[in-house]
This record gives structure tokens, C-alpha cells and sequence, in this order.
């Protein structure tokens, strides 16, 4: 077996599992998991026909790069949403749809992480707390993690200048997640344009982790994307530059397994090299139904309105008995709690029935701290009647510790 296996940690919901192993939860009230980020709106109807309509493409092994209406279509939609006016995304060269953005962001390490060529272990910087998979990319590729705390005092975005040169000498790759899993936080123009140069400068890859960029609040201020500022810079090709994309939470389809990932034209050369031995190309009618979530924005504007309606009614409840604010993106609560996350989450479990996960869970011990120690990350994704009981237990937990 692979020696770098057994530097992986257990994964959030295996250890959820043994907190929560041998509780028996009240039977009178039903139960409501709020710990896991699977959208539950209702997938699209015309996605699901063109799938279905489609099946007859089963019979065909599909390309890597998939078909060019499907890498056209992802064209059109990131152009339109990130006002890619200056640098045009060239669909042979900047496009690759892939699987689903889960196994894209842990195979471009993979890809691109180079122990041979350097003298030191390389470095790959990650925001702290983080998805899960940027860390075991990490260490299966053979790198260092280096954690970037985000906590309420930076505004729960990545502080660059935190980072020591000797760091940056060593690092070939910077995972960035905006907005962020799980605090919400989008990053600003200037958090990018200035990672942007330090690429440049240090010669390493910025995946940008995107998934949630289509869940905000205000229509009028979509969060932006990486390339949208490498764009506006003039970054020609959009060079150490990829972003991933998916339309799992975009268009409530995680069933369908179908992303992409897009930028610097060597890197994604290389990486669609790599993937014609290990990715998974997505079945054509998987594809079909990707052009038609992709080119429709109606969906997306209606699935918004359903976060907005949740949000506002859960933090109605929930305000004057914990510190939670409402995230600038994403579907994820992020609260202060008034004891240790763990405790939280299994008596909140015995008692009420609602599952949570601890955020101590989703980050790790850093720069002398954990920064998602007594915090909880609540998904929103359970219809609206759902999310507002499990907000009424939860609020009549934190008003019985008083």
C-alpha cells in the first residue's frame, strides 16, 4: 500500500459517526441532518429530459474533453458570469469538464505537484477550515499542507501577507475557496489580484474551488471569480490560473457528477494528458443535460430565492440565543457557540434529533490555534419547514444551557 495513506485523517463524517455511535435520539421528534452540504431543491425537469432523452449516447464511450457543444456551452456561461471580455476562453485549449469538481480538485495535485525537480517538500497552501479533499490531495501527492487560518477577525478570507517568504519559495500549489466552505466569505478583488501577482512572481498553480459562487443574496453582487480578476489584470492565458465549477449546489444536480475545470492552457494541456489515464469522462448523456443546466439561468435565480427565504427565517430564530451572522454567499451557517463544538453536537443529537457537524472537524490546529473550535457548520439545504424546526430545537438547546 501507499506509505502516504496513513498521513490522512479520518474524513469529517467518520468521526462524526463515532461521536454520535451509541446515542439513541428522541423517537417522538423526527430526525434532521443538518451536518452534510447536499443540496435537496429539486433537481431541474428539463435537465432530467434532456438526460433521459439522451440515453442512447450510452452506447458510445465518450472523449476526455467531451463534446465541443459542452465545452462551448461552459464558454458562454463563464463568460457571461464573470465578464471574461479580454481574454477569450479559447474551448480547445481552457476548457475540461470533469466529474464532478470533488475528484478535479484532488487530481490536479496530482498533476502538477513536482517533488523531483526541487530539493525541498513542496507546499501547498490551503485555507483553514477547508474542504477536506484539498489536504489529502496534498499529502498523497507527496506535499506539505500549510494552513491559512480565516477567522472572524480577517473577515474568514485568506490574509496573504500572513504567509513567510520561505513558504512561498516552497509552494507549487494554493487552494483558495471563495465562497467559502463553510464560512461563506467571499474574497475581494484586491485578496485576488494580489495572489494573482505572488503566482506570477513564485511560480505556483492557484486552484480556485468555486462550487458555491451561484449561491448569494444580492443579485446586484455575484461574488467574483479568478478569472474574472485575471481578466481584468490582462493575464495572458490565464496563466498558473484554474477555477472549478460544478453543478451540484448551481443547479441541484450532485447526483449528476459534472463540473469543469478551466485556465492556463499548458497547465490544462498536461492535466487533460493526465486525465486520459485516470479521469472519468463524463457519458453523453450526462453531457446533454449539462448543456441545458448550463445555458439557463432561470433555475438558478429561483434556487437562490429559496436560500434567501431560509436564511432569513432561520436567523430570525436563531440570532438571540447564538453569534451567527449570515454568510455573504453559500448555504452554510457558521456559529459561535456557548460550549465546546463537540459536546454541542452530541447533545444537541441526544436531545433534539438534529445533526450537526463540529467545525473543529473541518479545520486544523495552525499558527497556534483551531480556528473551527466552538463553531458548527449547519447546511441550509433541507426544505424551508425543515430548516425552521431544526432552528427552534436548536435555539431550544442553547435556552436550556442557561
Amino acid at each position: 500500500m501507499n506509505s502516504r495513506l496513513a498521513s490522512l485523517q479520518p474524513y469529517p463524517f467518520q468521526k462524526l459517526a463515532q461521536l454520535t455511535h451509541g446515542i439513541t435520539p428522541p423517537m417522538d421528534k423526527t430526525a434532521i441532518r443538518m451536518s452534510m452540504g447536499e443540496p435537496q431543491h429539486a433537481a431541474p425537469a428539463f435537465v432530467l429530459e434532456a438526460l433521459t432523452a439522451n440515453l442512447n449516447g450510452l452506447s458510445n464511450y465518450p472523449v476526455t474533453k467531451g463534446s465541443s457543444a459542452l465545452r462551448q456551452s461552459i464558454a458562454n456561461w463563464a463568460t457571461r458570469r464573470f465578464h471574461l471580455n479580454k481574454i477569450a476562453l479559447d474551448v480547445e485549449r481552457h476548457i475540461l469538464p470533469v466529474a464532478g469538481t470533488r475528484e478535479a480538485l484532488f487530481s490536479i495535485a496530482q498533476a502538477v505537484i513536482d517533488r523531483q525537480n526541487h530539493a525541498q517538500q513542496p507546499v501547498v497552501i490551503m485555507p483553514n477550515p477547508f474542504y477536506q479533499i484539498y489536504e489529502g490531495a496534498a499529502l498523497l501527492a507527496g506535499a506539505r499542507p500549510y494552513f491559512l487560518n480565516t477567522t472572524e477577525e480577517n473577515g474568514y478570507r485568506m490574509d496573504f501577507a500572513r504567509v513567510p517568504e520561505e513558504i512561498w519559495e516552497q509552494t507549487q500549489l494554493v487552494y483558495i475557496c471563495s465562497p467559502g466552505n463553510p464560512t461563506g466569505a467571499v474574497m475581494k478583488h484586491g485578496d485576488l489580484a494580489r495572489l494573482v501577482t505572488l503566482a506570477q512572481t513564485h511560480d505556483f498553480l492557484i486552484a480556485s474551488d468555486e462550487c458555491y459562487s451561484e449561491i448569494y443574496f444580492d443579485e446586484l453582487k455575484p461574488p467574483l471569480g479568478l478569472l474574472q480578476v485575471a481578466n481584468d489584470l490582462g493575464i495572458e492565458d490565464y496563466r498558473r490560473c484554474l477555477v472549478f465549477h460544478s453543478l451540484s449546489k448551481r443547479s441541484n444536480l450532485p447526483g449528476l457528477r459534472s463540473g469543469f475545470v478551466a485556465g492556463d492552457s499548458a497547465v490544462m494541456e498536461l492535466y487533460h494528458q493526465y486525465r486520459t489515464y485516470q479521469g472519468c469522462a463524463l457519458p453523453p448523456p450526462t453531457q446533454a443535460a449539462s448543456i441545458k443546466a448550463w445555458d439557463d439561468e432561470a433555475h438558478v435565480r429561483a434556487n437562490r430565492d429559496h436560500y434567501r427565504a431560509k436564511f432569513d427565517a432561520v436567523l430570525k430564530i436563531l440570532q438571540p440565543v447564538l453569534d451567527v451572522q449570515k454568510p455573504e454567499a453559500g448555504f452554510y451557517l457558521w456559529p459561535s457557540l456557548p460550549q465546546d463544538d463537540e459536546t454541542f453536537t452530541r447533545e444537541l443529537y441526544a436531545r433534539e434529533n438534529v445533526l450537526t457537524l463540529p467545525g473543529s472537524y473541518l479545520s486544523r490546529h495552525a499558527q497556534g490555534e483551531n480556528p473551527g473550535k466552538n463553531r458548527v457548520r449547519l447546511a441550509l439545504v433541507a426544505p424551508l419547514a425543515e430548516c425552521m424546526e431544526a432552528a427552534q430545537r436548536i435555539r431550544n438547546y442553547v435556552e436550556s444551557l442557561k
